[in-house]
This record gives C-alpha cells, structure tokens and sequence, in this order.
C-alpha cells in the first residue's frame, strides 16, 4: 500500500468517535500545559501514563499527540501575554511578541503565532507522511552493530545539545544509565543496583521514572523558586490579522517550516535550533529594520511555525528508528514500551492502524488547535492567573496516585519521591533531565545490541565498526563529542594571535 493509501486507513482510525474525543483532550490539556509556565507536554504525557493502562494505545498515543502539538501552540500565548516562556522552545517568541502585545497588538501576536503554527504543523505532517517511510526502508536493513552505534549517537547527541555544558549532559546520561541497569541481567540471571530489594528485580518501571524526573522533580524545583505576587497579564481581546499583517506574516511562517522539519528530524535537533535560526533569518530580511527588537510580527511569526514543523520531524526518527531527539520524545517512547511496543520499522508493519492513526489525528488536531487557539485567547490568558501552590500541589498529588495505582506498591512511592528528589537536583544545578531519561529508555536496548553484534562476531569488537552505517554513525557521534573542545581550541587561538 502507497503512503496515501495508509493515511486514509490512518483517518478511518482517528475519525472514530472515541478518537475525536481523545484528540479534542489532548489538545485541550496541551494548550492549557502550554499556557501555564513551568509545565510541558513532556510532564504532562508523563503525568498521564499511569492512567492509561486501560486505554487502547491508537485512543492513548492520539491523545499524547494533541498534548504534543498543544503544548508547542500554548507556549506562545503565555510568551506574548507574561513574557515568560512555558516551553523553552518559545523563549524566542517573547522577545517580539510581548513588545507587540505591550504596543497593543497582543491579538494580532497570538493570531500569527496560531495561524502560522496550523500552516507549519500542517505541512510538516504531510512531510512526515512522506518521509517515514522512506525512513523505514532504509533502517530494515540495520544491523545489530548499526541499531547500537545508533543508540550511541542518540546519547552523544542529546549529551551534547540539550545541555549547556558537555559535561553535564554527559553525567546525566551516566546517571540514567544506571538507572536503566536496575534488574535482573536477563542473560546472566544476575542482580544489578536492586541492594536486596526483591520489588526492584523486574526494574524500575519507566513511567515512575518519567513521572519522578519529569513531573514531581519539575514541580519540585519551580515551587522552591515560587513568588506569591499575581503575574501582571497583558489584557487581550479576540485573536485576529489585519491585511498587512498577513502580507507580513506568510513568507516567515513557508520559511520556518522549512526550517523546523528537518531540524527537528536531526538527532539533539530539537525546536530551540530552529526558532534561533528562524529569527535571526527574519531579522536580516525584514523590511522594516527599526521595528525588530520593538514588536516586528515577523519575530514571531517564523519561530512560531519553525517550533511546530520541529514537533512533526521530532516525530520522523522516533516512529522509524526508535529515536527520541526532545524530552517529550523520550517520554512518547517510555509511553511506547509501556505497552509493549518497540518504535521502529517493525512497528509500521505490526501496528500499521496505531501509527497512522496517530499521524492523521495529527491534522485533526492542528484544525482542533486553531478553533480552540483563535475565539479562545482571552481564556487562555485568564489561566496565568492560577495560583501557582494550588498548582504545584495538585501536580505533586497526582503524581503519587498515579504511581501508586500501578501496583499497589509502597515500593514504587519511595522510588518516586527519590526520583522527584533527584530530578529537582538535576535542575538545581543545572543537569539536563532528557539525557537521563534517554539513558533510561535506550540504554537496555543498547546493551542488548551491542551483546548481540559481539556475539555474531564471535567476540571480535571490530564488528562494531565493520559496515558503512555503523561507522558514519559512530564518527557523527564522535564529532558531537570532540566539537566542544574544537570551538574552546579555535577560540584560545585566535584569542593569542589577537592578543600577539
């Protein structure tokens, strides 16, 4: 069957009663996760996988797909009314778009930053449909030494961007490793990190490791920094766009969905790169050079849309390749092996319905956000007023039910609260917590791999680096590591010929 044939199948499945319900909610909370700073799609979904046990996974995964694609729309709504990012990736939309709003024009900010946001996350799935099963074809023929160098890559890469410093994505990394180790050794029969605790022989469940880190750690942190002064929110009527503004607004928002997709298909791409790049881009082509730094809608129009096309190729490596480049990617594959699935191209053959359902409920819910995003934006904006201990509070309160539902296990509460500890550590000095979670996730899978190339090679560790894939893989990985220390090297030069 062609591509187009699938996603028919795939609207069939998301155009279900139940489907449409369970889009509608994930938008829904997605736009509202958005809106309120300090809590994300990636915490959400979290938060949401100890009650999704019972929920068919086509009805879960289109449902953690609006949160996804509601949380990248809501984040700018608190950007352009607070001037405080709820995503990271919608830092660069306040630095235009709440000038635009302090100048009167928040309605026509929100009304760019949603209407560029349905273009650009429309045609990015359509790219999606196209390119994953290309994708697809091309990873049948993996290996065992090319899956494992692969999971090297995926380390290296999110070590090295997602954090401001190697060194700590790396030892975040090393921490989720570890975590990942807890068990039995399923091919020696040995305990590893369980210290005679017979509940941790299975190994710690991924969604207490997701709720603890993401979650409660999250809630943790922004509560110890919590100030009770009401946030001052820029009043705001209907969102909408004169006829300059739509003649100013069209070309950044083609030019950051060119932008966004495949960057966000890179591994460590992520949507931070491309609003950077998306805006700097604007900048050097406005026409009205005196208008940026002062509310140019251009500002937010580009990264609005680079930020949504970002979160359909995120989608690309992690369908077909089992490969998280964001945090909520990582959390969208803990949330595939809770219910025994394995992303890659064994998934477009086994769970063809589930897969394209959820990229057609995709379209679905972009023509979902901008009905809900456009009449709704003073709603919206009423959420920043919610008083953050209420919030936090509830936050922390579900995260233990949630928990404590899976087994009954008091167990699993204290491997909870040490996580939310550790995960609130991470964030007080500065620990990328994604790292850790892909070490979590990815790291058995490795493991498995690499015994399994070894074990072809009759012990010979050559055959890690014995094809071409494996190779360009492990030297991309390579550079990912070594390009840090090639910048300080160039910088320490020229420093001394400047100063020679």
């Amino acid at each position: 069957m062609t591509s187009f044939e699938l996603l028919l199948d795939g609207f069939a499945t998301a155009l279900t009663p139940v489907n449409l319900l369970y889009a509608l909610l994930g938008v829904t909370l997605g736009t509202i996760v958005g809106v309120l700073p300090g809590i994300g799609p990636a915490m959400t979904v979290a938060l949401l996988l100890p009650i999704t046990f019972s929920v068919p996974p086509a009805s879960a995964f289109i449902m953690f797909a609006g949160i996804y694609y509601g949380g990248m729309y809501g984040g700018s709504t608190t950007s352009i009314l607070l001037n405080t990012p709820g995503e990271s990736s919608s830092m660069i939309t306040a630095l235009e778009g709440n000038k635009m709003a302090r100048r009167g024009r928040a309605a026509q900010a929100l009304a760019t930053a949603a209407i560029g946001s349905f273009i650009a996350g429309t045609i990015a799935t359509g790219l999606l449909v196209m390119a994953a099963p290309l994708v697809v074809e091309f990873a049948i023929s993996f290996s065992a030494a090319d899956y494992f160098a692969l999971a090297v890559l995926a380390f290296t890469m999110c070590s090295a961007v997602l954090s401001k410093s190697l060194v700590r994505g790396l030892a975040s990394l090393t921490v989720g490793l570890a975590i990942g180790l807890v068990g039995i050794d399923q091919q020696t029969g040995q305990d590893r990190l369980v210290f005679g605790v017979r509940q941790l022989f299975d190994g710690i469940d991924v969604v207490i490791i997701a709720v603890g880190l993401f979650a409660l750690g999250e809630a943790l942190y922004v509560a110890s920094r919590l100030r009770h002064a009401t946030p001052e929110v820029i009043p705001v009527g209907r969102a909408f766009m004169g006829k300059a503004d739509w003649k100013r607004s069209w070309k950044p928002w083609l030019r950051g969905t060119a932008l966004g997709f495949p960057i966000g298909a890179l591994p460590g791409g992520g949507a931070e790169i491309p609003t950077f790049l998306s805006y700097a881009v604007e900048k050097k082509l406005v026409k009205q050079k005196g208008e940026f730094g002062k509310g140019a809608i251009e500002g937010v129009a580009g990264p609005e849309a680079a930020n949504n096309a970002s979160a359909a190729g995120t989608l690309v490596p992690l369908l077909t390749l089992g490969l998280p480049t964001s945090a909520t990617a990582a959390i969208l594959l803990a949330a595939f092996q809770q219910y025994g699935l394995r992303p890659g191209p064994q998934l477009f053959d086994h769970n063809p319905a589930l897969v394209w359902g959820m990229v057609a409920s995709l379209f679905i819910g972009n023509a979902m956000l901008l009905v809900l995003n456009l009449p709704l934006a003073p709603f919206w904006a009423k959420l920043l007023r919610i008083p953050r201990p209420y919030l936090y509070a509830g936050i922390v309160l579900f995260a233990a039910l949630g928990v404590y539902a899976l087994n009954n296990s008091w167990v699993d509460l204290i491997v909870l609260y040490l996580l939310g500890v550790l995960g609130f550590a991470f964030r007080r000095y500065g620990l990328p917590i994604a790292p850790a979670v892909i070490g979590v996730i990815l790291g058995p899978m490795a493991e498995i791999q690499l015994r399994r190339a070894v074990a072809i090679g009759a012990g010979d560790v050559s055959v890690l680096v014995s094809g071409p894939i494996s190779v360009t893989l492990l030297a991309i990985a390579a550079l990912a590591l070594l390009a840090p220390l090639l910048r300080k090297l160039v910088s320490w030069r020229y420093a001394g010929a400047t100063r020679g």
